[in-house]
């Protein structure tokens, strides 16, 4: 029975020639990428071409990846930073959010089903009008199950500015929900 390698297991093996790490390292990680480039730029194709800038920037940076810290925090912060430096190229307003791929994978609508879509449609629509660094801040968090640390790494910041980001993102969240629903917004959350 074959373990699963862990990350630097592949960068060591790609350090040595093993091209096939860079197979390996892309597809564990590909989703994800696309998820916060899509997140930042707003459509799929800028997030696809943003995602494949990505894998290649972190490719020929592998030499000098410190193993002593952990890949992915490494590698989603070149994402988000290749999808800025796209977005600021391209001069484009982005859309903040999609439905997670969990989400677009829900079964045949039940009545909690109901309730979750609705849910999920609400979130979506007050994600739309925050700012693609609220948004960031709220995904890596709560999506992506980023630690603070992790996200500070990502992002450029120290743990207490992401805490006070994140914080203040979940308030400009909770308003724009109040502002959509009104008094709505306590049936559903």
């Amino acid at each position: 029975m074959k373990t699963k390698e862990t990350d630097n297991q592949i960068i060591q093996r790609i350090l040595t020639g093993d091209q096939s790490g860079y197979r390996e390292l892309a597809n564990r990680h590909k989703d994800y990428a696309f998820t916060v480039a899509y997140k930042i730029v707003g459509t799929r194709e800028d997030a696809e071409e943003v995602s494949q800038d990505a894998f290649m920037q972190a490719f020929n940076a592998l030499p000098s990846f410190n193993q002593e810290a952990k890949f992915t925090t490494w590698f989603y912060r070149i994402v988000f930073n290749a999808a800025l430096m796209f977005k600021r190229k391209k001069n484009i307003v982005a859309e903040d959010i999609s439905i997670s791929q969990a989400a677009q994978q829900a079964p045949a609508d039940t009545s909690d089903n109901l309730k979750v879509n609705e849910q999920k449609k609400y979130i979506q629509k007050a994600l739309n009008q925050l700012s693609a660094d609220d948004v960031t801040m709220i995904t890596l968090f709560y999506l992506k199950e980023q630690s603070l640390e992790e996200i500070a790494q990502i992002v450029g910041i120290s743990a207490e500015t992401a805490k006070v980001k994140l914080c203040r993102a979940r308030k400009r969240l909770a308003e724009e929900m109040k502002r959509i629903l009104g008094n709505e917004v306590r049936t559903l959350i």
